[in-house]
């Protein structure tokens, strides 16, 4: 239930990476490229309707000879990450249905390769197994596995178990489910967003309300985060806004600040707060609603 897409490199090695994978110099990256003309955040692999994309996040690429941020991938495409460096599709793996989990306080999350379950502050996932977490899920290819209570059992849709006196769902979700019309959560009605970034303006419409228009840094902001469309490391995304050379110290200063001042525009115009989430363990993401609409126009 996992779509994926199989890449070959000039080595003649087979990769099988699926929905927000990256591909980087990156050790942590899906696709671990040791190359210096490779950024630590390349290119992330990510469901688009029906189809995987690869979208360029710190890096370029090219097919055909012709720059892209974003292409279709399909069977015989190759993509250029470096002049010298192909990637190869070889084959595609697109299932009709995806699992997703939801539960109290954790808007329906489509599963990646592995994640990880967190209660505390909040509900959240967050990619890739952290043994400190109290559920982590991975999939095995032909299905999926929870991992609570230190046991380990197969995840299948319409299970149900909880954690931490937190119930929560797997679904089967289909690639064309545009979700509801709006949705409940903090125990209030929202309606869905649309959110266009054009990198240095960002437009926020909803139904009923005015549209929200940001500029500067908090339009860079959340411009790189539907970019990545996914949990991402905070520095990840702050060296892509200033790319000034700042020290750890002054970068997470910037960050810090430039944050609150996003969020407090958001809670200004009357935009649900948690559209820009850190889940405390030093990563940030934009949480998706079902009905909300994101659009990159960077």
């Amino acid at each position: 239930m996992r779509p994926t897409v199989s890449l070959q490199l000039p080595d003649g090695s087979i990769h099988e990476l699926g929905h927000g994978d990256l591909i980087g110099r990156l050790w942590t990256a899906a696709l671990h490229l040791d190359d210096g003309r490779i950024s630590e955040a390349h290119a992330m692999i990510s469901l688009r309707g029906s189809e995987l994309h690869l979208l360029a996040l710190r890096g370029r690429f090219a097919v055909d000879g012709r720059p892209q941020t974003s292409v279709s991938l399909r069977p015989g495409v190759v993509v250029y990450v470096a002049p010298d460096l192909p990637l190869t599709v070889r084959d595609l793996a697109l299932p009709d249905e995806v699992l997703a989990l939801e539960g109290d306080g954790l808007p329906r999350r489509i599963l990646t390769t592995s994640c990880s379950l967190w209660t505390h502050p909040a509900p959240r996932l967050t990619p890739g197994f952290d043994a400190a977490a109290p559920a982590q899920l991975w999939t095995t290819g032909a299905g999926w596995r929870l991992r609570l209570g230190g046991e380990a059992r197969t995840l299948e849709p319409g299970d149900t178990f909880e954690v931490n006196d937190r119930k929560f769902s797997a679904v089967a979700v289909r690639f064309s489910d545009a979700g509801a019309d709006a949705t409940r959560a903090r125990g209030a009605f929202h309606h869905p967003l649309r959110v266009v970034a054009h990198f240095d303006t960002v437009h926020v419409t909803r139904e009923g309300g005015a549209p929200l228009v940001l500029s500067g840094i908090s339009a860079r902001i959340l411009s790189e985060l539907v970019v990545f469309d996914g949990p991402v490391a905070w520095d990840i995304v702050a060296r892509e806004v200033w790319n000034d050379g700042a020290d750890p110290t002054q970068l997470r200063r910037k960050w810090d600040v430039n944050l609150a001042r996003l969020r407090a525009k958001l809670r200004d115009a009357d935009i649900r707060d948690d559209l820009v989430r850190s889940d405390g363990t030093g990563n940030i993401e934009i949480v998706r609603y079902p009905g909300d609409t994101f659009e990159d126009r960077t």
